[in-house]
């Protein structure tokens, strides 16, 4: 029963424990699938629309000065004129870079190649010098302006955006080119702003690959996509195409990336995100579960194995227990008194048995029936229980047959004890219904020899009880002894009580002791 018991925690401990395990796991799967699916789809293209918004946002206003600027009829008009007093020119541009808040405003004469600042005249530009390549770039291109990103000689090199927008005389002909400079620190602050919002990496890159903008914790990466791991099988596909979402290999982390075409800066935009930093939370939720499916299986293990266990008593108690009377069956015997004989071996005690039988038992049954019968086996078995101690074993060894185990006892003792319940069955009388019942026992009393079995035992103790029922019964026999009451035979009252009723039993004769755990003899006072 045990082992049965044991097999059905363990059973239940691997169904619980596969079901909750393969219940977190496909929950996690499934919300990463989706995270991760979310990610590519929507996240990262809504953080590279928002920054693309804020970009064309803050590039709108100036293009709109530049576009003024080469429409203006004042400046024209001072080209056309020769370029008389510069510093009207100066005071034109200087004008507009407080009007409408810039870092810089230029123009720079195709006639005369003198490059004009908010400061007067800055340099003379030159097609051999690579810093002024951008002004013979605008004059060849055929988009009316352009974006580009250099460093600002007259503001120390800093990095600046310049919208470069042609200018035409009244006939259309091509006289020089003005604009505006931005500092490129509002579109890193913006990049920083989104890089700790959503703990995602910005950046950007040219037509041919060279990073141009990045975020703080974009260093130590590279200068270029061609020199990046994971990166650089990528680039060709980066630079060529406007908008791309994917996926790549870095130091051992799956990265998602998404890029977009920036046509008035001729950028790349770069937005990626790792997987793991994604997915931490819902792998942390799986611990979470898996701790709480934990919990739960070992509050259900634990109330199965009480459930258990008590189910396991209750029927181990139903099946080494007579149902009506409470005492240990027949089956029960060998496995106690086995257990009892060990016991009294090993602490040198000796062993003592008693087996009683109600006398004419048959007659209860026949005059007042069955349910009587059983009421009086029971009664019986609750005086027996009372007059024992806590220590002996008490057996229904039949129909009316009862034996009792007396660990720590010699036949004097035995025979004492057998006294008391005899005593303590016919000295109070039984009621049932309409009928005063009186009943009377006779004992057999025997003791064990050293290493004496059950078997023999037995014999002996029947044979003890078979020669107080030939000796006129409601006596106690143990085959040395002979004591005996005056037989009781059953009588019936015509006025009982309305109902059946239990009288205490009365105290043995000349004994001034209870009947509750009376000792065996003297020199087992103390032991028990």
């Amino acid at each position: 029963m045990q082992s049965s018991k044991h097999r059905i925690i363990i059973l239940l401990s691997l169904l619980l424990l596969l079901g909750f395990l393969t219940t977190s796991l496909a929950s996690y799967f499934v919300s990463r699938s989706s995270l991760l699916e979310e990610i590519d789809q929507n996240t990262l293209p809504l953080t590279s629309d928002n920054i693309y918004s804020e970009i064309q946002r803050d590039l709108l206003r100036p293009i709109f000065i530049s576009s003024l600027m080469a429409s203006d009829t004042f400046l024209r008009d001072w080209v056309l004129n020769g370029e008389q007093q510069p510093e009207q020119i100066t005071r034109y541009l200087k004008e507009i870079q407080t009007k409408y808040n810039t870092v810089t405003s230029f123009f720079v004469s195709e006639k005369t190649r003198t490059y004009y600042h908010t400061n007067g005249i800055l340099k003379k530009v030159d097609p051999d010098e690579p810093r002024d390549s951008w002004y013979f770039r605008v004059r060849e291109m055929e988009p009316a302006h352009e974006i580009n990103v250099d460093p600002d000689m007259a503001n120390t090199d800093a990095m600046t955006i310049f919208i470069n927008y042609k200018v035409f005389d009244y006939g259309g002909n091509y006289i020089g080119a003005a604009g505006v400079g931005l500092t490129v620190n509002a579109v890193k602050t913006l990049i920083e702003t989104y890089q700790q919002r959503y703990n995602r990496d910005i950046f950007f890159a040219d037509g041919k690959g060279n990073i141009t903008l990045s975020s703080a914790g974009f260093s130590g990466r590279g200068s270029r996509l061609q020199e990046m791991p994971g990166l650089a099988e990528l680039a060709t596909a980066i630079t060529t195409q406007d908008n791309l979402t994917l996926t790549y290999q870095r130091q051992g982390q799956t990265v998602h990336l998404n890029t977009r075409y920036i046509k008035e800066f001729g950028w790349h935009l770069l937005v990626e995100q790792t997987e793991d930093e994604a997915i931490e939370q819902i792998f942390d939720a799986l611990l979470a579960n898996l701790g709480i499916c934990a919990l739960i299986t070992a509050i259900v293990l634990f109330i199965t194995n009480r459930a258990l266990s008590a189910y396991q008593n209750k029927l181990e108690t139903l099946a080494s227990t007579d149902k009506l009377t409470g005492a240990y069956n027949r089956n029960s015997f060998d496995a106690l008194f086995a257990q009892a004989s060990a016991d009294c071996h090993r602490n040198q005690e000796t062993l003592s048995m008693i087996l009683f039988d109600l006398d004419h038992f048959k007659s209860v049954n026949d005059t007042f029936g069955h349910h009587a019968g059983d009421s009086v086996l029971t009664n019986v078995s609750e005086r027996v229980q009372a007059s024992v101690r806590e220590s002996d074993l008490f057996f229904r060894w039949g129909g009316e047959e009862f034996l009792i185990v007396l660990k720590a006892c010699d036949q004097k003792g035995a025979f004492r004890i057998a006294e008391t319940v005899r005593t303590a069955i016919h000295d109070a009388p039984l009621y049932y219904e309409q009928a005063e019942i009186l009943v009377t026992a006779s004992f057999g009393v025997a003791q064990a020899d050293p290493q004496e079995d059950a078997n023999s035992l037995i014999k002996k103790v029947d044979q003890a009880l078979y020669a107080a029922k030939a000796n006129g019964r409601n006596r106690s026999d143990n085959r040395s002894q002979r004591r005996s009451c005056s037989a009781h035979h059953l009588r019936v009252r015509t006025t009982p009580p309305p109902q059946f009723k239990t009288m205490p039993p009365a105290l043995p004769p000349s004994q001034d002791q209870p009947l509750h755990n009376v000792p065996c003899s003297d020199a087992n006072r103390q032991k028990h």
